[in-house]
């Protein structure tokens, strides 16, 4: 186990302000930070190394003791693997009673918190409670903290909102199962408890939240629950009516199209849209409007009976008034 020097990792001096220490720790911070280096191992180890000479340095009580430490660790380092006496510690003394300290284990690998076996050594890694005789006096475990937690982006197609789906994430090189149920909406946030960083000291892992993205559809909009489709209808079905088979995230349906039809008419089927995230028994509608295609491209022939349809028009529309 190798001493580490949290100044130097900070890059600043012995005698350095509280607040020097600060703003060193957030320059290297963001310049080493997870996000900044994706995939890079070496800048990982730099960020938590970082954070670690920061958790010794920005607390007076523990910058005291490392700074006591000193020459020493070469010391301690040699007494403290011992599984007996402590009395012989730079830190250590006799025992109220006569009696000896004791540790059961290994006192470098115990308390673990994801800093160093160097930090665990001094700030996480012993308690009084390992004691013979009642000692008490190097009872320096750090307060347990709260991973932190993670954030990523996940996009979805509407058809995957309407219907789940399950997706394989590789997070900080974790791969996750995630199960996104019928009804996801654009913005949503789901969470994974657990998965994010680990504690400190004993403390609860982070969470991950993963907000979704619906990528827009070219003929299907979400508005709120319902679903609005776009369905495309010739000529001849707007005049004379017809069934049309439009393809939704809900599969394929067959529509009965009126006749005269005008374009943009809007027809509703109830409870074909968009399904409730909690309640999926409860579902929006289909709205489904119409656009007309006119044909292009006539032929003499078709162009001549549109001619005469429309002369037809004018002389019912005149009779009519």
């Amino acid at each position: 186990m190798d001493y580490k020097d949290y100044y130097e990792i900070l890059g600043v001096s012995k005698n350095a302000s509280q607040d020097e220490i600060k703003k060193a720790y957030r320059k290297l911070a963001v310049k080493f930070h997870p996000d900044k280096n994706i995939g890079d191992k070496q800048a990982e180890e730099r960020f938590k190394e970082i954070g670690e000479a920061y958790e010794v340095l920005k607390s007076p009580e523990k910058r005291q003791k490392y700074n006591q430490l000193g020459a020493n660790w070469k010391q301690y380092q040699h007494t403290g693997t011992r599984s007996g006496d402590y009395a012989n510690s730079p830190f250590g003394s006799r025992a109220p009673g006569g009696g000896s300290f004791q540790y059961e284990g290994d006192i470098f690998g115990s308390g673990r918190s994801g800093f160093s076996d160097f930090f665990n050594a001094f700030f996480g890694g012993m308690s009084g409670s390992k004691t013979r005789g009642g000692f008490s006096g190097f009872n320096n475990r750090a307060a347990s903290k709260k991973g932190r937690d993670y954030q990523t982006e996940l996009e979805i197609t509407l058809a995957e909102a309407y219907s789940g789906t399950t997706r394989i994430l590789n997070i900080n090189g974790q791969k996750l199962r995630t199960t996104i149920k019928p009804g996801a909406y654009n913005g949503q946030e789901l969470r994974i408890r657990g998965k994010g960083e680990q504690g400190f000291n004993g403390g609860t892992p982070g969470d991950i939240y993963i907000k979704l993205k619906i990528i827009p559809d070219s003929q299907c909009q979400l508005q709120g629950r319902d679903l609005i489709y776009n369905a495309k209808i010739d000529i001849y079905t707007a005049i004379f009516g017809g069934k049309v088979e439009v393809d939704t995230p809900a599969g394929k349906l067959s529509l009965k199209v009126p006749k005269g039809s005008q374009g943009g008419c809007k027809l509703r089927l109830k409870g074909k849209g968009m399904p409730e995230f909690n309640n999926p028994g409860s579902c929006g509608d289909l709205i489904v409007q119409l656009n007309i295609i006119i044909p292009k491209n006539l032929s003499p022939e078709e162009l001549e009976l549109f001619r005469k349809l429309k002369t037809l028009r004018k002389k019912y529309t005149s009779r009519s008034n």
